[in-house]
């Protein structure tokens, strides 16, 4: 929608669409961003002002544990020189990578006591959780600039070739986790309510410009849906076999949410299609390889290291020019009634 703090000029005519003679969104819509340099409230009014439609900002406060909890604004380290630390939380790319990889370093390998030497050989380091996955994010220069994910690769690698060990993340949160995903469709059932609409949301439409990121995490999530679709299904099928219950031939897993289903309740949607834009990462004049039968997605993942290829998840369901486009595709595949 916007590079850096400039709009992309589609985005306004995109958001012209979407709005009614009030200013108000005439359908649930969400944002979401991997961009972790601000507050919340400020992102939220950065978009207002730039796109000039009411935007709000909801936190995602759900991981919590013994060790820590995510907060409006957390440094990217939670770090005293005079007591231990207890967790490490990274939530985007410092201006400073060398300093900040050396201090989460000095972190992980003192268990969080910085007056300790390093201790190479621990069995574990402290919980380690991280936002933004993107290796790549546009701004204003014509090629693209190293994201949050290049920052994370760079820690992975010092830290493995100090230790001879994989750094181990608690939680990735952001785009293309399912949480992310999951989270937003709660937030697209509360605008719903909020507009008294009794029916549910059942199609959600995800645009975006990162194959990596935005679309790979729209089609795992609309995977997780068809999934979800498919075991409550087979329960069905199975009680009208067996009678009530949970009959013994049914996996338990059919009967358990995941942990943020509990915390956000289950999706009433069924699907998430993805729509890929022209405006961003990715470069639709990009030389395709001279063997047709290889896919271009196949040749490099740019995924983050604990996500697993799979090249059906970078496929996106639609490609549109731009936002203004993908908007007026929605609307066509929808028949919504006030397209322009």
């Amino acid at each position: 929608v916007i590079s850096s703090t400039t709009p992309i000029p589609a985005a306004k005519r995109a958001f012209q669409k979407l709005v009614d003679a009030k200013g108000q969104f005439v359908v649930p819509v969400v944002f979401v961003t991997n961009a972790g340099n601000c507050l919340r409230q400020k992102k939220a009014d950065q978009l207002s002002h730039i796109l000039g439609v009411p935007v709000r900002h909801f936190p995602l406060n759900i991981y919590r544990n013994k060790h820590c909890a995510l907060s409006e604004r957390q440094t990217m380290a939670l770090i005293s020189l005079f007591s231990p630390v207890l967790a490490v939380v990274l939530f985007g790319e410092p201006i400073r990578w060398e300093t900040n990889l050396q201090l989460i370093i000095d972190v992980l390998l003192t268990n969080g006591n910085l007056s300790n030497a390093y201790e190479t050989t621990l069995s574990a380091h402290l919980p380690l959780l991280a936002c933004n996955m993107d290796l790549m994010w546009m701004a204003e220069a014509h090629s693209a600039r190293f994201g949050h994910g290049t920052f994370m690769v760079c820690l992975e690698n010092i830290y493995k070739k100090i230790t001879g060990k994989d750094l181990k993340y608690e939680a990735l949160m952001g785009k293309p986790s399912e949480l992310t995903y999951h989270f937003a469709e709660f937030l697209i059932r509360e605008q719903a309510a909020e507009r008294g609409w009794r029916a549910p949301i059942r199609s959600l439409y995800a645009i975006g410009d990162n194959l990596m990121t935005d679309i790979y995490g729209a089609n795992l999530y609309n995977r997780y849906l068809d999934e979800r679709l498919a075991r409550k299904s087979t329960k069905a099928v199975a009680n009208m076999v067996t009678g009530a219950g949970t009959p013994a031939s049914v996996p338990q897993e059919v009967d358990m949410d995941n942990g943020w289903e509990s915390e956000l309740a289950s999706p009433s949607a069924t699907s998430c299609k993805s729509i890929l834009v022209c405006t961003g990462v990715y470069n639709p004049h990009m030389e395709l390889p001279k063997d047709a039968n290889q896919c271009i997605k196949e040749t490099v993942f740019h995924g983050h290291r604990d996500f697993r290829f799979d090249p059906a998840l970078v496929e996106p369901e639609k490609i549109a020019e731009d936002v203004d486009a993908a908007v007026q595709l929605i609307f066509e595949m929808e028949k919504f009634g006030t397209a322009v």
